[in-house]
């Protein structure tokens, strides 16, 4: 009998917690539930347009890197700048009579030359395209090959009856190739893009991007010869094109021109007030080469555009700016984004450090503090995304409806702030069940005794 009385007691006590503790989470619901005291208004993501969406990326495929370089002739062509080596017998270097004739000099190439050793003394080819000999008026020998150099040089010696026809055996070589002096700027070093976002400056390597000036010889004077003497194809810190930036001053009017008249139109806008800045356009001066393009798209780059000259600047552009951040139950921080795959809304959370189904933390919300006791995970997340016209579109994800249907996964883009919240009927069960098992059952055992 007194067994029974004592589980009789037992029971009425269990039920007062529990009705104790659902009585106090419904009462506080009302003031004290995130989803009622911080509100965000959310658009269901099934219900936006696809113009609020980011075009899919997992589908680009790799421009085939063979565009990017020159097909050199299969003669070299003379032109301006070329250093020739010239030996002609009894003219270059001039023998007296009846002297034994000199051996001419050999010339061992540079040590980052291909070119094989050469033999004759040193000629320049001279900014008109001419050859300048002794004796004779200056040969143009821009485009000509070193054979047809080498018979215009017999040619012209008997014609100038310098030389007979038997004695006219002149030799030319090729010393060393012109070259074109390159600039290239890169953004896309692992340290570089610390520096920019730390802002932080470190002696001997305060600068903002790496590369440099590079000399380029003939026929390998491309994007891509310049891509592979300063490290490579663009890293994944950079986006995936290759901006090239023209030195001639045509070109420069052309883009000064282009500044100054957009701004000219800004200042003119800005006078009215419901006035929407528009986005920067493209400056028609800069080519833009892309490095992934969609399937069965096939870029038109042609060779004028990969031919750099003089001065031309090759610029490989960080992704600084195509991060996305996050708040309320997530960690908060700053993420950069894949640069080529997708990212959606579940993996943008897992790189965050909190995967879908985990629940929050003692400091991450809920009423009294005592969601992890609870143990329900949050379920709704809503994204901020910008629009033009500074404004701001919040699209809602239901996280349950979001692991089981694609669908409902929305792609990340740049800019975008994932904000992670408990659903309000979320926060009352896990204040519930944490104010059950916190002081409901130490209320039963300090009966019980």
């Amino acid at each position: 009998m007194n067994t029974n009385l004592l589980h009789s007691k037992v029971w009425r006590q269990i039920r007062s917690a529990i009705g104790c503790s659902l009585a106090v989470a419904v009462a506080t619901s009302f003031t004290g539930c995130s989803t009622l005291t911080q509100p965000i208004n959310g658009i269901p993501a099934h219900r936006l347009s696809p113009d609020f969406f980011p075009p899919p990326k997992n589908d680009l495929v790799p421009v085939d890197i063979a565009l990017l370089s020159l097909e050199p002739p299969r003669d070299y062509q003379l032109g301006p700048d070329d250093i020739l080596g010239v030996y002609i017998e009894g003219v270059l270097p001039f023998n007296p009579p009846n002297a034994p004739p000199e051996p001419p000099p050999v010339n061992f190439p540079e040590k980052d030359s291909t070119l094989p050793p050469s033999i004759g003394y040193p000629i320049a080819v001279q900014d008109d395209g001419t050859l300048a000999l002794p004796l004779i008026e200056p040969l143009k020998v821009e485009g000509l090959t070193l054979e047809q150099v080498r018979e215009k040089i017999r040619q012209s010696y008997i014609e100038n009856d310098i030389l007979r026809e038997e004695k006219a055996r002149p030799i030319v070589t090729l010393i060393r190739e012109r070259t074109f002096d390159v600039i290239v700027v890169r953004e896309d070093s692992v340290d570089d893009l610390r520096l920019r976002r730390e802002r932080d400056s470190i002696r001997g390597n305060d600068s903002a991007a790496s590369g440099g000036l590079v000399k380029l010889p003939a026929y390998k004077n491309d994007v891509l010869h310049a891509l592979v003497e300063t490290g490579g194809l663009p890293g994944l810190n950079a986006k995936n094109e290759v901006l090239v930036l023209r030195a001639s001053e045509a070109d420069k009017r052309k883009r000064a021109d282009f500044l100054r008249k957009y701004w000219a139109k800004q200042r003119v806008a800005m006078a009215d007030p419901c006035y929407c800045p528009p986005e920067l356009p493209e400056d028609p001066s800069i080519l833009r080469i892309p490095l992934r393009v969609r399937p069965g798209v096939i870029p038109n780059i042609k060779e004028a555009d990969i031919t750099l000259q003089d001065g031309d600047i090759v610029y490989i552009e960080n992704r600084e700016t195509e991060v996305f951040y996050t708040g309320g139950l997530l960690p908060g921080g700053e993420h950069l984004l894949p640069r080529d795959y997708d990212l959606d809304v579940l993996g943008a959370m897992a790189m965050a450090g909190k995967g879908v189904g985990s629940a929050s933390g003692t400091s991450g919300g809920g009423l009294g503090g005592v969601s992890s006791v609870g143990g329900v995970p949050p379920g709704m997340l809503y994204i901020l995304r910008k629009t033009p016209c500074n404004g701001q579109i919040a699209i809602e994800v239901d996280l349950a409806k979001a692991v089981n249907d694609p669908r409902s996964r929305p792609l990340v883009q740049p800019g975008d702030t994932l904000i992670l919240q408990y659903k309000c009927e979320e926060e009352i069960l896990n204040f519930g069940l944490g104010s059950f098992f916190t002081y409901g059952i130490q209320a039963l055992l300090q009966n019980s005794n």
